[in-house]
């Protein structure tokens, strides 16, 4: 069975991370979207409401499915049997980023693959952190992400999509 892990914050599900995991899954028997803890990044959401939020996102894709992991994700991939990581990239200045991940990953475990999968061009502007910059102010998030998603941001921000 072909895996891929797709991690990230997912702080939170946006359609920009959805439209990967949905074209990973065409490709992967497995999609396993990992939420990181990361706690140093201080989410807006808990981890386990991310985990939730990224379950009920993923159910009606068919191979994919969600975990939450700690520590490095190299460890986490070899130990949920994956062949790969797949990682969305938006722009350019993405990559600098990814590529650096991507070459550590392969110094500490050459087995391991990254791809780097871009988002539909309707999603390259769409981050998690512009998101909650839009529900935290007021603005109408339904286009940017799942409707359970922008009923969870609602909660956080009350007064979010009432512009």
């Amino acid at each position: 069975m072909r895996t891929v892990i797709y991690p990230g914050s997912f702080d939170p599900l946006t359609n920009g991370h959805l439209d990967v995991i949905q074209r990973a899954a065409k490709l992967f028997d497995r999609v396993v979207v990992a939420v990181a803890k990361n706690e140093g990044k201080h989410p807006l959401f808990t981890l386990k409401e991310r985990l939730t939020l990224v379950k009920q996102a993923v159910r009606h894709v068919p191979g994919a499915e969600a975990d939450s992991f700690d520590g490095l994700l190299i460890e986490y991939v070899v130990d949920r049997k994956a062949q790969a990581i797949v990682r969305g990239l938006r722009a350019i200045s993405d990559f600098e980023f990814e590529f650096q991940l991507a070459l550590m990953n392969r110094k500490l475990n050459e087995n391991i693959e990254t791809i780097f999968m871009m988002p539909k061009d309707t999603y390259t502007f769409l981050s998690s952190r512009i998101v909650k910059e839009i529900a935290r102010l007021g603005g109408d998030v339904s286009a940017f992400v799942p409707a359970h998603v922008q009923v969870a941001l609602a909660k956080k921000f009350p007064g979010a999509g009432k512009s």
